[in-house]
C-alpha cells in the first residue's frame, strides 16, 4: 500500500531529526555512506547539522520530493555543490538560475521533441553502426573490452554528431583527432580536467561564428539552438551563451549515457533470464538491421531494462536545492537559506514503494506497474520544470544501441568480483567493467 504525507499546515512547526554531529553533505563516497545511515536511523526526512552557513535536511520520501520539486519549485534555487560542476559547464541549463535559466529552458525545449529526434536519431544510427562493424571483428577472436570505457566513447561520439553532425569530421581532421576525447581518456573530473576542457572553447567559438557566417543546412542541435529565439524579446543567444550549452550537452549529455548503457551491459551479463528475454524480443522485433526510430515501440522491454539500471544506478545519485524563503515540508519547518537534499539513489529503494529493492527487475517498469507507482518515486532525470530537457534523447539512445548489439552479441564478465561504486558528481563504478564480446 503506498505511503502519503498530509502536507495541510500545522498549528506546531516541528524540526527534523537528526545527528548531532556536524557533517557537509557533498557529492562524495563519504557522503553516499553517511546517507545511508541517515535514512536507517532517520527515515524521511532529518536535519544534518553543517559548517555551512545553513543546516542540511535530507529528505527522503516521494511526497517531499514533489514538494521541493514541483509543487513550491519556485521557492528552491540551485543548491550547494554546483560551484564545481560550474567551473566545468560555465552557466549552461544545469547551473543556470532564475530568469536567465527559464529563458534558456524555453529556447532550447524545441529542440528536444519527438520530431526532432526522429531526425537526430541518424546520427545515433550511424555511430551504433560504426561500433557494429568494430565489435565484429573483435568477436571473432572473443576479444575483452573494457565495457565503460567502451560506452564512454560511443555517448561522446553521439552526442558530438547529434550537436555539429558533418562538422564534427573537419574539426576532427584539422586536429588530427577528436579533440573531446579527452572526457573518455580521463575519467576524472577534477580542476586539471576542468582546464582542459575550457581550453576546447575556441573550437566551439569558432565553430559558432562559421555557422553564423555561412549558415550552412545542417540537422543538428546547434543548428536548431542558433535559430531559437526568446518570445519575450525576439533575441537570440549570445556566443558565450551558445558555448554554455554545448558545453553542458557534450558532458552532461553523454555522460548520463555512458554511465547508463554501461550498467545495462552489466546487468545483462548478470542476469541471463534477462538477457534471455532481450533476446527474444530484439529478434523478434521487425528491423531489418539497427531499428530506426518508429521501430522503438517494438523493444518495450529492452526500455524496461534500462529504466530499471536507472532506477537501481541512477547517474545523477544526489543533487540539492537551497530554500530562498521559509518553508513546510510535511509538518516539518524548513528556514530560509536551508540547503535541501536529495539522493534518487536512496529514494529508488524506499521499501514502501518498491518491493525487494536489490533484486534487478524490469517488470516493475511494465504498463501495468508503472500505473501503481508513485510518480515522484522515481527520478533518474529529476522532476518538474527542471527535469533532464535530455532525458528523451537518451532513452531513444540506449533502446537503438541495445536493439542493434543485442540482436549480435552476447558480453561476458570476465570475473566474478563484486562491483564497487565511485558515487561522485555521477554514479560510476570504481574498477572498469571487463567483458568479452560473444558472438550469438
Amino acid at each position: 500500500m503506498t505511503a502519503t504525507i498530509d502536507h495541510s499546515a500545522v498549528a506546531n512547526k516541528l524540526t527534523p531529526a537528526g545527528p548531532a554531529e556536524a557533517f557537509d553533505l557533498n557529492m562524495t563516497e563519504a557522503s553516499f555512506t553517511k546517507i545511508a545511515d541517515l535514512v536507517r536511523q532517520y527515515g524521511d526526512i532529518c536535519r544534518v547539522p553543517s559548517s555551512r552557513s545553513h543546516d542540511s535536511y535530507l529528505i527522503n520520501h516521494p511526497d517531499y520530493v514533489k514538494h521541493v520539486l514541483l509543487r513550491n519549485h519556485e521557492n528552491y534555487t540551485k543548491g550547494v555543490g554546483f560551484d564545481r560542476v560550474k567551473m566545468l559547464l560555465g552557466n549552461g541549463i544545469i547551473v543556470s538560475d532564475g530568469p536567465f535559466w527559464r529563458r534558456q529552458r524555453r529556447m532550447m525545449q524545441p529542440s528536444f521533441n519527438r520530431k526532432v529526434i526522429g531526425k537526430l536519431s541518424e546520427q545515433i544510427q550511424r555511430c551504433n553502426l560504426e561500433l557494429f562493424e568494430n565489435w565484429q571483428q573483435l568477436a571473432e577472436k572473443e576479444t575483452v573490452i573494457d565495457i565503460s570505457k567502451v560506452s564512454s566513447e560511443l555517448a561522446l561520439q553521439i552526442v558530438l554528431r547529434a550537436l555539429f553532425s558533418d562538422d564534427l569530421d573537419e574539426i576532427i581532421e584539422r586536429h588530427g583527432h577528436n579533440p573531446f576525447s579527452i572526457l573518455t581518456e580521463d575519467m576524472t573530473r577534477d580542476i586539471k580536467l576542468v582546464l582542459k576542457f575550457r581550453e576546447l572553447s575556441q573550437i566551439l567559438l569558432d565553430l559558432i561564428s562559421k555557422r553564423r557566417t555561412e549558415n550552412p543546412e545542417r540537422v543538428d542541435f546547434l543548428t536548431m539552438f542558433l535559430s531559437s529565439r526568446d518570445k519575450a524579446t525576439g533575441e537570440a543567444m549570445t556566443d558565450r551563451e551558445l558555448l554554455d550549452e554545448l558545453m553542458t550537452m557534450i558532458i552532461a549529455g553523454h555522460e548520463t549515457s555512458a554511465i547508463t548503457l554501461n550498467w545495462v551491459w552489466y546487468f545483462l551479463s548478470e542476469y541471463p533470464d534477462i538477457e534471455k528475454k532481450v533476446h527474444e524480443e530484439v529478434d523478434k522485433a521487425r528491423y531489418e538491421n539497427i531499428p530506426a526510430f518508429e521501430n522503438l515501440d517494438q523493444l518495450n522491454f529492452v526500455k524496461q531494462v534500462v529504466e530499471e539500471a536507472l532506477r537501481y544506478y541512477p547517474p545523477v545519485w544526489l543533487f540539492t536545492r537551497r530554500a530562498i524563503n521559509d518553508d513546510q515540508i510535511g509538518e516539518y519547518d524548513i528556514p530560509a537559506g536551508s540547503n535541501i537534499f536529495i539522493s534518487p539513489y536512496y529514494l529508488h529503494r524506499h521499501a514502501d514503494f518498491w518491493s525487494d529493492v536489490e533484486r534487478f527487475d524490469p517488470e516493475r517498469f511494465s504498463e501495468e506497474a508503472v500505473k501503481k507507482q508513485h510518480k515522484q518515486a522515481y527520478i533518474p532525470f529529476s522532476v518538474g520544470p527542471r527535469r533532464c530537457v535530455g532525458d528523451f534523447f537518451a532513452q531513444v539512445e540506449m533502446q537503438m544501441h541495445i536493439g542493434l548489439m543485442a540482436r549480435h552479441f552476447r558480453l561476458q564478465r570476465v570475473d566474478n568480483a563484486p562491483v564497487e561504486l565511485a558515487p561522485e558528481i555521477n554514479m560510476r563504478n570504481k574498477h572498469p567493467l571487463m567483458m568479452k564480446i560473444v558472438k550469438r
